[in-house]
C-alpha cells in the first residue's frame, strides 16, 4: 500500500522519532514536532522539522493541521502528558486522524526469567514506570475512532547510544547477574517498523520491536570491546555493583521478545537483526563522520 504525504505531529519529538522524520521528509512529507524549550526551536527547524512548543494553544494548532499523530512522551504520575493537555481534543478529531502510533516498551510485561514473550503475552509490568506505561496504551486505545497503534520497543540504541563511549573510557562494566538477558533494537529498525505501519494501518494492533538476538548485556559491552580492540570491561556482579535505582530497576526484569509480528504482518526485514551487526555499522559511521586529525 502506497501512501501519499501528510502531517505527523510527533508528541514528544525525541530520538526515535527524529529517525522517523529522517525517513518521511524527503518524501514530502510535513513534521511537526514538539519541544518545551522555546531555545530548542531552531535547532528542530535546522532539521526540517516545525517546531510546537508544547502549551496547548500551540498543540491545538498543530492538531488542526495532523491527520497522522505519534506519542513518543513517558506517561508520568499524571498520566500520558499528551493525554493531560489536549486528550479531549484529541478525541473529538479522532474521526480524521489517518493513523496514530504510541511508542511504549517491552517492560510492560515484567520480568520472564529469561523466558520468551510476545505481543499476546498479558501485561504484568514489575515496576511503576512499567505499570504507568500500561495505563496510557489503554487510554489511547480507549479514544473511540482514533487509529492507535501501539509499538513496544526493546533497548533503544543507535548513533550517539551506544556503548563504545564508556568503554573508550573505561568507565564500562560488565554486570553479570543470573540469568540476565534483554531485547535491544536499533533506532533505524524503529523507523522503517513505524514507517511500514503507516503504509499499512491495523488499528488496534500492538508490535513488539526488538532484534532477533536478545542477549546478555555484559556480551555486548565485551562485543563492543572486542571491535575497538580494547580490553573487555571488568566484571561486577550484580549485588556488588554500584548502580542509580534506574539503572537497578531494569535488572528487575529478563525477558526474551519476539518479533514475529513485525515481520509477518508488516514485512519488515530488519536492517541490523543482532548486535553484533548493529554495533558495527555504528563504528563504521563513527570511522566515517570523524575529523580527519581524529583517525589513525
Amino acid at each position: 500500500m502506497t501512501t501519499s504525504p501528510g502531517t505527523l505531529l510527533s508528541l514528544g519529538h525525541g530520538y526515535s522519532a527524529r529517525a522517523l522524520a529522517r525517513r518521511l521528509l524527503p518524501q514530502g512529507w510535513t513534521i511537526l514536532g514538539t519541544t518545551r524549550s522555546p531555545d530548542k526551536a531552531e535547532a528542530l527547524s535546522a532539521t526540517g522539522i516545525t517546531p510546537v512548543l508544547w502549551e496547548r494553544s500551540a498543540l491545538l494548532e498543530a492538531l488542526d493541521r495532523a491527520d497522522y499523530l505519534l506519542m513518543s512522551a513517558a506517561p508520568g504520575d499524571e498520566g500520558d502528558p499528551a493525554l493531560a493537555v489536549i486528550g479531549d481534543e484529541i478525541a473529538a478529531r479522532a474521526s480524521r486522524i489517518r493513523w496514530m502510533g504510541y511508542l511504549s516498551t517491552t517492560g510492560v510485561y515484567g520480568d520472564h526469567d529469561g523466558g520468551w514473550v510476545d505481543e499476546d503475552t498479558p501485561a504484568d509490568p514489575g515496576s511503576e514506570r512499567g505499570r504507568l506505561r500500561v495505563e496510557a496504551e489503554a487510554a489511547w486505545l480507549a479514544i473511540p475512532d482514533l487509529p492507535v497503534h501501539v509499538f513496544r520497543l526493546a533497548g533503544i540504541y543507535g548513533p550517539g547510544r551506544g556503548p563504545f563511549a564508556k568503554v573508550r573510557a573505561g568507565t564500562a562494566r560488565r554486570i553479570i547477574k543470573k540469568n540476565q538477558v534483554f531485547s535491544r533494537i536499533h533506532v533505524e529498525d524503529i523507523a522503517q517498523i513505524v514507517e511500514a505501519s503507516i503504509r499499512q494501518p491495523d488499528p488496534g494492533r500492538v508490535y513488539n520491536l526488538c532484534d532477533d538476538d536478545p542477549a546478555p548485556p555484559q556480551d555486548v559491552l565485551a562485543h563492543a570491546a572486542d571491535l575497538l580492540g580494547v580490553p573487555r570491561p571488568p566484571e561486577v556482579p550484580f549485588e556488588e555493583a554500584e548502580m542509580s535505582p534506574m539503572a537497578r530497576s531494569f535488572y528487575g526484569d529478563s525477558k526474551r521478545v519476539r518479533n514475529d509480528r513485525i515481520k509477518d504482518e508488516l514485512g519488515v526485514t530488519l536492517l541490523y537483526p543482532d548486535y553484533r551487526s548493529g554495533l558495527a555499522s555504528l563504528l563504521d559511521e563513527e570511522e566515517r563522520t570523524a575529523p580527519a586529525s581524529s583517525v589513525g
